[in-house]
């Protein structure tokens, strides 16, 4: 039997590289442009001219602004979501599990500010009437990631608004945590502020859950198993 002969993959064409480099200058422009005004008051003529092309070639890539704040936060979000399912599958318990979750979204964005403030902006935009469409649904995926990590090591069930309230409080925290970071002093070690308030954090959490355990249910750590 001939083996058959493994077609070597074609490079994209000079077209399609220019192409897919302009689209990449317009996505990290507008990360650039929303991190100092915010997502309402940044114009897309001065996304364009932070990514040096005309507002023309914009509108060939997006057809406005909220389909690239759609596509920054989806491609965030997604992003985020693998790390989180990288380190934190393992977790032991659900103090084990919500010390790994603080800590990945601190890791993640201590080196990214301009993504995390269209993290913190995203999820300010959720709660308001008339928001951006589209950017709901990556946050949902996010915190169904949570959520599911949550299930995995509670030995009993919780109702899902309870898993919801959780995976949001836990992205609240990382939120207030940044947020205090922008105003402190620069002398400040706000790593070292914010362990206390971390590890009351994750006590608390911890504290609710085993709380809201069933009432034939033991009242040791949700994932000890009977």
């Amino acid at each position: 039997m001939e083996h058959q002969r493994v077609k070597p993959k074609r490079k994209p064409s000079r077209q399609r590289r220019r192409t897919i480099e302009t689209r990449r200058k317009l996505l990290s422009a507008a990360r650039a442009v929303f991190a100092e005004k915010g997502m309402d008051l940044a114009r897309i003529d001065e996304i364009s001219e932070r990514a040096d092309v005309g507002k023309g070639t914009f509108y060939y890539h997006f057809k406005g602004k909220p389909q690239i704040i759609g596509k920054l936060i989806d491609d965030l979000l997604s992003e985020l979501v693998e790390v989180i399912e990288q380190k934190c599958a393992d977790a032991s318990d659900i103090s084990d599990l919500l010390e790994r979750l603080i800590a990945v979204h601190v890791e993640f964005f201590s080196t990214r500010w301009e993504d995390f403030v269209l993290y913190f902006q995203g999820r300010t935009d959720l709660m308001l009437q008339e928001g951006y469409p589209g950017i709901e649904t990556p946050f949902i995926s996010y915190l169904e990631c949570i959520e599911g990590l949550l299930e995995s090591v509670i030995q009993y069930k919780l109702p899902q608004t309870m898993l919801r309230r959780i995976a949001c409080a836990i992205a609240g925290f990382v939120s207030g945590y940044y947020s205090f970071a922008v105003i402190a002093p620069q002398d400040e070690d706000i790593d070292k502020v914010f362990v206390s308030l971390r590890g009351a954090m994750v006590a608390s959490l911890t504290r609710f859950v085993q709380e809201a355990a069933p009432s034939n249910q033991p009242a040791g750590n949700p994932s000890d198993k009977k």
